[in-house]
């Protein structure tokens, strides 16, 4: 690992300031990922901005009828928090399967968000119930804000601070799971708001979570795992890997829409 220096922010403006005063500098949230890439020596920041003092970016709290997440909240606070689970439980259950139990004391919200990593789990759940990303300046609705691999709307100098959930929708989210790693081969979130909408969100193909218009349309004719019979994502848009080719991800996308669907109770449109 090469070496970089340490600093503690107390509040997000002192991390904004960090980060101008430092361009290549880096935000150190949980570690999950930053840490094991610089181990492996994939990523070599000079300065790493500690937020783990940052008390503002922990909250989790209603938001009107919806709830906000701060991007410091782990995969653990999550899924434990009694307002999660009253609100909006698929988005509990998600963070309570993300990995195993030591990671989900450490990763967090905005660390995976930020990260977006293509096999990750937030970025569905996230990008299927239309969530907004509110940073340090302004807010990003979800649709805008993972742009590709690695990749989001995030400025060089941006914190995210946190997500705003609606809660007049039920998410489900069914993942296939690579053993060792515990990323998703290939996840799906479904979301299904009050009025009826649909949003569906693929992670695990390979080239960063997306929306799947197709499946969006056919569960807004008639929500059922039926209507996803022989339908799975273009194999144009999947990359295979020495744990699951192209075409098995994209097949397996398939089973676990249907699975999502069939955790809503089978209730039809």
């Amino acid at each position: 690992m090469s070496p970089f220096e340490y600093r503690r922010a107390a509040q997000v403006a002192d991390a904004v300031a960090a980060l101008r005063e430092n361009p290549e500098a880096r935000l150190l949230a949980g570690g999950q990922s930053l840490l094991a890439a610089m181990k492996l020596g994939l990523s070599a920041p000079p300065v790493l901005i500690d937020l783990g003092r940052v008390a503002e970016l922990r909250s989790l709290r209603a938001d009107g009828d919806g709830l906000w997440i701060g991007a410091m909240c782990t995969h653990a606070a999550v899924a434990a928090a009694p307002l999660v689970r009253e609100r909006l439980p698929g988005l509990a259950a998600l963070a309570g399967g993300i990995a195993d139990a030591q990671v989900r004391q450490r990763g967090t919200l905005g660390g995976s968000l930020a990260n977006a990593d293509p096999a990750a789990c937030w970025p569905a759940g996230v990008l299927a119930a239309g969530a907004t990303l509110v940073t340090d300046r302004r807010e990003i609705a979800a649709d805008d804000f993972f742009t590709g691999l690695f990749a989001t709307a995030l400025e060089p100098d941006e914190v995210l601070v946190g997500a705003r959930f609606a809660s007049r929708q039920a998410l489900h989210y069914a993942k296939e799971e690579q053993p060792a790693s515990r990323f998703a081969l290939a996840g799906v979130a479904v979301a299904r708001q009050a009025g009826g909408a649909v949003r569906v969100a693929v992670t695990g193909l390979g080239q960063g979570v997306c929306r799947w218009a197709e499946a969006e349309s056919r569960l807004a004719q008639r929500f059922a795992p039926e209507a996803l019979d022989g339908l799975r994502p273009d194999a144009g848009i999947a990359h295979g890997d020495l744990h699951a080719s192209a075409d098995y991800r994209c097949h397996l996308a398939g089973v676990l829409a249907r699975r999502a669907v069939r955790r809503f109770g089978g209730a039809a449109a």
